[in-house]
This record gives C-alpha cells, structure tokens and sequence, in this order.
C-alpha cells in the first residue's frame, strides 16, 4: 500500500516541478517518473543534513520536488547545449 503512495507522491511531484522549471507538466507517467527519480536524487541529496526518515508525508513531497527541479535542470541543460564558439574549442559541436 505504501508504494501506491511513493507512486502519487511521485505524479504529484513530477508535476509540480514541470509547472516550476517549464511552466507545464509532462503528462501523468512522465511526471510519475521523474518524480520518483527525483525523490531518490532529492532524498541522497537531503540525507547529508536532515534525517529524511523521519519527515512525514510534507517532507517526502518537499524531497521528491526539489530532486525533480534538480532533474529536470539537469536535463534540461543536457537538451540546450549551446552551439557557440565556446563549445566548439573543446572540441564539442
């Protein structure tokens, strides 16, 4: 009963962050996956100052969409890379 849970905390999660770092979401199995991703990235990165076990749901949720926002960030700059003459010095293009 609890990954039914993770699993809307997740859809919730990967919508909000869509709505936060592209202005929309991206589609309901979208978004489940990348909050779940986002959970398990915002959840080792939160794990270095907080007890993440211990937060409750609100916490969970806060977890799941700051790793989603770091997620999508990620990707994101993955997808724009740059065309500019700087990439091209390292040898990129």
């Amino acid at each position: 009963m609890a990954g039914i849970g993770y699993i809307i905390i997740g859809a919730i999660a990967g919508w909000i962050a869509g709505k936060i770092v592209k202005g929309s979401g991206s589609g309901i199995l979208m978004n489940i996956v990348i909050g779940i991703i986002g959970a398990l990235i915002g959840g080792f990165l939160l794990s270095f100052w907080f007890d993440t076990a211990e937060g409750g749901w609100w916490f969970t949720l806060f977890t799941a969409v700051l790793g989603s926002v770091i997620l999508l960030w990620i990707v994101g700059m993955v997808q724009r890379r740059p065309s500019g003459s700087a990439w091209n010095y390292i040898g990129v293009s």
